[in-house]
C-alpha cells in the first residue's frame, strides 16, 4: 500500500531540497506583513533540513496575481524569514527560469534560495509537465510542507515528486495526524462551525459533516442561503438564491441523520459593511434595505450552550464581517467560548479565521490551529488531497 514518508523518518543530508512551503501571509496596505503565522509554522521543517546541511530552495505563492507584479513580491517574506533565521543566508531569486545558473551552482550548504512568487508563472495554475521538470531539475529531493495548498493541483504541488523523490514536511505531518485523529476517533458531542459565503462550494462538506457531527453551526453569508431556504427574507444581504433548493435538501438530510443545524435566530444589521451604527433584529424581521453582518445576542447564547458541552470542535470561517469592529462580536464570542472549554479538542483553520483570532490571548488553548482553510475542509470531506497523493509511493 502506497504511503507518505516524512523528513524525520528518512535521512536527507547534504542534498538540494526543493521545499514547497506556505508563505501566503496577509499584508497591510503598505505591503508590510500583517500576520506571519504561516511563515512561523514552516520554520520547524526549514530548521530541520538546514541542520542536516541541506541547500534549500523554497517555492511559495503570495496572493493570486495574474501576472508578474511587484505588489505581490515575496520580498517582505524573505525579510521576515531573515529575522527568524539570522544565521542563515537567504536570497530571493527574481526569475529562476532566466537568472544566472551560478546562483544555484554556488549555493552552499545551509543556505536558502527563495524563488519569487510562483504564481508569477502562468504554468503554475495551468499544470505543465515541462514546468514541473524545470522545478524538479533544481533539486535532488522534494519536500511538501504547504498543507494549505495541498488541496490544489498546481504544478509546484503535484509536479516535482513525479521526477524526484518526494517527502512530507513536519507541518504537513502534524496537520494530517491531527485531522485524521479527529475524523476517525472524535470525542462526542462533536460541533462544527462553518462560515464563508457560498453553499455551492460546500455541499460535499456539509453532506459529510451532517453524518459526522452532533451540531453544525452555520454562520456568515453561508447562513443567509439557509435562512432563505426556510422561507424568510434577508433584505440586501448576500444570498446564493440559486442554491436555496440545495440548502433545503441539506436541512432535510441533517434531520434524517439527527444532526442539528444551528442557524441565526437574530442578527446585527446595517446598511453597509462600513457602518458604525447597527441594530439587532429577529431573523424573521430583517429590514428590506439592510444587510446581515453578524449574529445577534440570542444566537450567541444558543451557540454558547452548545460549545460549552462540546468535546470536539471544528471551526472554519468567521460568522460576521469581523474586519469592522462593529460586526466582530459574534466571531469573538465563538473564539472565547472555545478557549474557555477546558476539556475540548479544538481545530481552527482558514485564512479569515486566522486573521480574526491572530492577536488574541488564549491562543495556546486551541488544540490545533490549521494553516489551511480549504485544505482542512477538503481533507475532512474526502480523507485525502492531491498534494498528499502526489507524495505517496
Amino acid at each position: 500500500m502506497k504511503t507518505i514518508h516524512y523528513i524525520d523518518e528518512v535521512e536527507i543530508k547534504n542534498q538540494r531540497v526543493l521545499a514547497r512551503v506556505d508563505f501566503d501571509v496577509s499584508l497591510n496596505p503598505d505591503h508590510s506583513i500583517a500576520n506571519d503565522v504561516r511563515i512561523k509554522q514552516n520554520l520547524p521543517t526549514l530548521e530541520y533540513l538546514l541542520k542536516n546541511n541541506n541547500r534549500l530552495i523554497c517555492v511559495a505563492k503570495l496572493n493570486r496575481p495574474k501576472f508578474r507584479d511587484p505588489k505581490h513580491s515575496l520580498k517582505p517574506v524573505v525579510e521576515r524569514l531573515r529575522e527568524y533565521l539570522p544565521d542563515t543566508k537567504i536570497t530571493l531569486v527574481d526569475d529562476f527560469l532566466t537568472c544566472d545558473p551560478n546562483i544555484f551552482k554556488d549555493q552552499k550548504q545551509g543556505e536558502i534560495l527563495v524563488l519569487e512568487n510562483i504564481r508569477f508563472y502562468p504554468k503554475e495554475k495551468d499544470y505543465s509537465t515541462i514546468f514541473a521538470k524545470k522545478l524538479a531539475s533544481l533539486a535532488d529531493v522534494y519536500v511538501n510542507d504547504g498543507f494549505a495548498v495541498s488541496h490544489r493541483t498546481d504544478t509546484s504541488v503535484i509536479g516535482p515528486p513525479k521526477f524526484i523523490p518526494g517527502y512530507g514536511g513536519l507541518l504537513l505531518k502534524k496537520e494530517l495526524e491531527m485531522l485524521t485523529s479527529v475524523i476517525k476517533n472524535p470525542k462526542k458531542p462533536i460541533v462544527a462551525i462553518i462560515g464563508g459565503a457560498k453553499v455551492s462550494t460546500k455541499i460535499g462538506l456539509i453532506n459529510k459533516l451532517v453524518k459526522m457531527v452532533d451540531y453544525l453551526i452555520i454562520g456568515g453569508g453561508l447562513a443567509n442561503t439557509f435562512v432563505c431556504a426556510q422561507g424568510l427574507e434577508v433584505g440586501t444581504s448576500f444570498c446564493e438564491y440559486e442554491a436555496v433548493q440545495q440548502a433545503r435538501k441539506l436541512l432535510a438530510l441533517a434531520k434524517r441523520n439527527r444532526a442539528q443545524i444551528i442557524l441565526p435566530v437574530d442578527a446585527v444589521v446595517a446598511e453597509s459593511k462600513d457602518d458604525k451604527e447597527s441594530v439587532v433584529v429577529k431573523i424573521e424581521n430583517i429590514p428590506p434595505k439592510k444587510s446581515i453582518f453578524d449574529i445577534g445576542p440570542e444566537t450567541k447564547a444558543q451557540i454558547g450552550v452548545i460549545l460549552a458541552k462540546a468535546k470536539t470542535i471544528i471551526w472554519n470561517g468567521p460568522v460576521g464581517y469581523f474586519e469592522n469592529p462593529a460586526f466582530r462580536q459574534g466571531t469573538d464570542f465563538i473564539y472565547y467560548s472555545i478557549t474557555h472549554n477546558e476539556g475540548v479538542t479544538s481545530i481552527v483553520g482558514g485564512g479569515d479565521t486566522l486573521s480574526a483570532i491572530s492577536h488574541k490571548e488564549y491562543l495556546s488553548k486551541i488544540t490545533h490551529i490549521s494553516t489551511g482553510g480549504g485544505a482542512m475542509l477538503e481533507f475532512i470531506e474526502k480523507g485525502t488531497l492531491p498534494g498528499i497523493e502526489a507524495l505517496k509511493r
